[in-house]
Order: structure tokens, then C-alpha cells, then sequence
């Protein structure tokens, strides 16, 4: 069985590559597609796949400013050729899914994200855009969406990242999907016999993840918060911090898993697709606090491994932190842990096999029931199923029994 894993672009090793660093274990002979490629800042096992770009690589510039290049990444897309594979499974944020398959081949989608600057960010985006970017984005971004739902019927199985983006799927494709979490290097963060005086804040300083909360919240309540992270909203929270406030860029890994293990808790105030972060912090054995919307509602369980805030205002998270301070010792460390490990990587590898080996198997039996049904029009069956079946059956793939789709 050929396999080909389509990823929407290779220019950094966030969480979205670390899903397809996971696929890719599981088909070690998988070829990846892409759209655009940086080799440089790939790491790890994914640069043993053969991987092949659209003609975007060929533009200057295409590695810095691939988000210029969206009103032709549907015709990249098109343009791969992927006729001689049997599984194709598309990760995807940016455009992914809307490459051509054959016929007979099985297309699964991995959805950490419907293309949000078109869909539920799209005036969060239009409305940060430049002049020119603002005047031509109305009707990309239409053409854009017309486009994203067709493609949607090129798709034999979707699977959300969590239950927040099936319901997205459901919105805007008009498609049901299987939930998977995506996978979280639990086993590299430890619980620690140390808990410091700070609560953290980390990850991308960009305006949606309102980080902003917590910086004026805590300036507020004269409490201690570390924020660690690089982004566009730096200078901004910097003016509106107190002294109770500590800004560190990005720190090396060793730094991050120590304030994650020692914080009183994690804030999280934005609403996301799923969510890593908390997920490593609990794995650390620490609380998340976190907006009650999104990704957050399938990790943070209340009073069990966090609490969660019902509206993005400063005087909610007030709230929350106080809540949480009157009963912190219910939170128990090996049990925060242990919730975490629902989110480990070979979790996510024992699901999506299973689900890739129920796809064939239901489309061999569906198959079959074409095969031995009569012509229309006359009384002669079609073929024989049994043969059929076991013809389109996928052989096992490489790898431990628990990897091979069943």
C-alpha cells in the first residue's frame, strides 16, 4: 500500500508537525507532499521521507512569505500528483485537503483547523491587514471559501482535533468528524517536589490568545505571573504590566519544563483549536485556569485538572485565581499527571491506526455489496465479493502489531 501524507507547509516544528512526525511513524515509508519546504528547520525522522514541493518553492521568498502566496496554493495543491497512492492523509490548517486522489484511493483529513483566516478569524484578520491587503482580501477570501467547502467532498474521513474544531468541520463542510487529540510529548515533563509563589502564562504573544487578561489581572491583584514568549504583542503587554510581571523571550526547553513544573498554575485566557501547552503543564503536575471555550474544554476537567472561566474579562480570571487559591489542595499532582497521559503520542498513533484500518474495512464490505448486487436492469450479479475484498484489503504496515490497522 502506498501511503502519502500532504502537509500544508514544512517551515517550522510546532505542534502541527509534530502530528505529522507522528503519522509518519506510523508509515515510515510514506512519501510527504507540501507546499512549501525549509529543510533547515525540519528536525528529526521527518527528513527521512521523501518529500516533495509545489512549484511555490521555486518563488523568492516563498519560505518567509508563504502566507502572501494563498490565493495560489489552491492550484499548487491541484497540481500534485498523487495517482499512484492508496492512503493519503492531509494535515491540515492551511489548505491541505485539496489535493486530487484517485478514484479508488482512501483520503482521511486531519483537521487541527479549518483555514481560520478565512473562516471565524477572518475580521480578527481583516481588520490587523494593511490598505492594500484590506482591499483585495473580501474577494480572495470568498473565492477562498467556495473553494475550501468543494474540496471538503474530496475527503472520505475527517478527524478534529478536538471536539471545539469537529463542530467547526460540521459548520462550515457540512461533514461529521472523529474526534483524535493530537499527540504530546507527556513523557518528557515530570511532576517537581517544588511549587513557586508565580502562576505562568507561555506561548505566542499574538492577539488572540489574550495574554492581555493576564498581564492587567494580575497587575491588578498584585500577584506574581510569568510570561514566557515572543510575539508582536510584546511592547504592549510590557505597558500595561505591573511590577508583579516578568517577561522572558523564549526560553530553552529545560527553562520551560522547570516554570512549568514550579507554577501555582498555568493562565490560559485565549481560546484555542486544542491547546499543547496545558497539556504539557499538566503532564508537569500543575493546575490550568483556563477560558472555558475551545480546546480547553476537552483537557481541563474541573477540580481535577484545572478551572475554567466562562467570559475573556479581566474581572472573570480575577475570579477564577481566587476560586482556585481557596481550594488549591484539591489538586493533586500524580492525578493531573495521569489525566495527561490520555494525550500522549502513542495514544494518538493506537487511534488513528484503528480508525485508517475501520475505513478500509467498512469500504471492502460497501465494495462487496456493490459487487454481488444485480446490474440494474437484469439479474446478473456483478461479481464475486470474496476475492474482490481480499484484493482491496491494505497489507500490514511496518511496525509493531499495535501499529497495523485492524
Amino acid at each position: 500500500m502506498k501511503v502519502a501524507i500532504v502537509h500544508y507547509w514544512l517551515l517550522s516544528m510546532r505542534g502541527g508537525e509534530k502530528v505529522l512526525e507522528a503519522l509518519s511513524e506510523i508509515y515510515p515509508d510514506a512519501d510527504i507532499f507540501t507546499l512549501v519546504y525549509d529543510p533547515d528547520a525540519i528536525k528529526g525522522r521527518l527528513k527521512n521521507h521523501k518529500i516533495t514541493t509545489s512549484f511555490l518553492q521555486k518563488i523568492p521568498g516563498s519560505k518567509k512569505h508563504y502566507q502572501m502566496l494563498l490565493p495560489l496554493m489552491p492550484l499548487a495543491l491541484e497540481s500534485m500528483d498523487l495517482t499512484g497512492y492508496d492512503l493519503i492523509i492531509s494535515s491540515e490548517s492551511g489548505p491541505a485537503k485539496g489535493i486530487i486522489p484517485k478514484p479508488d484511493a482512501l483520503h482521511v483529513c486531519y483537521c487541527h483547523s479549518p483555514m481560520r483566516y478565512i473562516w471565524d478569524h477572518y475580521f480578527f484578520y481583516h481588520a490587523s491587514a494593511g490598505f492594500m491587503k484590506r482591499l483585495f482580501m473580501p474577494v480572495i477570501a470568498s473565492w477562498l471559501r467556495q473553494w475550501d467547502v468543494s474540496t471538503s467532498a474530496r475527503v472520505d474521513c475527517f478527524v478534529a482535533n478536538s471536539r471545539h474544531i469537529a463542530n467547526r468541520v460540521q459548520r462550515y463542510y457540512r461533514r461529521d468528524a472523529v474526534v483524535i487529540h493530537p499527540p504530546v510529548a507527556v513523557d518528557e515533563f515530570a511532576i517537581c517536589d517544588t511549587v513557586d509563589d508565580f502562576y505562568l502564562c507561555a506561548g505566542q504573544l499574538v492577539g488572540y490568545k489574550r495574554v492581555d487578561l493576564a498581564v492587567e489581572a494580575f497587575t491588578k491583584m498584585n500577584k506574581k505571573l510569568v510570561v514566557i514568549g515572543t510575539g508582536e504583542e510584546m511592547a504592549s503587554l510590557k505597558s500595561k504590566a505591573g511590577p508583579t510581571i516578568t517577561f522572558l523571550d523564549h526560553q530553552p526547553f529545560a527553562s520551560l519544563k522547570s516554570h512549568m513544573a514550579r507554577c501555582k498554575a498555568l493562565i490560559f485566557p485565549g481560546e484555542e483549536d486544542f491547546g499543547i501547552v496545558p497539556v504539557e503543564v499538566m503532564a508537569s503536575g500543575r493546575p490550568v485556569l483556563a477560558y472555558g471555550r475551545g480546546g480547553a474544554m476537552d483537557t481541563v476537567i474541573e477540580g481535577v485538572s484545572g478551572m475554567l472561566f466562562a467570559e475573556q474579562s479581566v474581572e472573570a480570571l480575577i475570579d477564577c485565581v481566587e476560586r482556585f487559591e481557596q481550594t488549591e489542595e484539591r489538586f493533586i499532582p500524580s492525578r493531573i499527571r495521569a489525566h495527561s497521559l490520555r494525550f500522549s503520542k502513542q495514544a494518538f498513533k493506537e487511534k488513528i491506526s484503528q480508525l485508517i484500518g475501520k475505513e478500509f474495512e467498512r469500504r471492502n464490505a460497501q465494495y462487496a455489496v456493490d459487487m454481488i448486487a444485480p446490474v440494474p436492469g437484469t439479474t446478473e450479479a456483478r461479481g464475486r465479493s470474496a476475492g474482490l475484498v481480499l484484493a482491496l484489503k491494505p497489507p500490514a504496515q511496518a511496525g509493531t502489531n499495535a501499529m497495523r490497522p485492524r
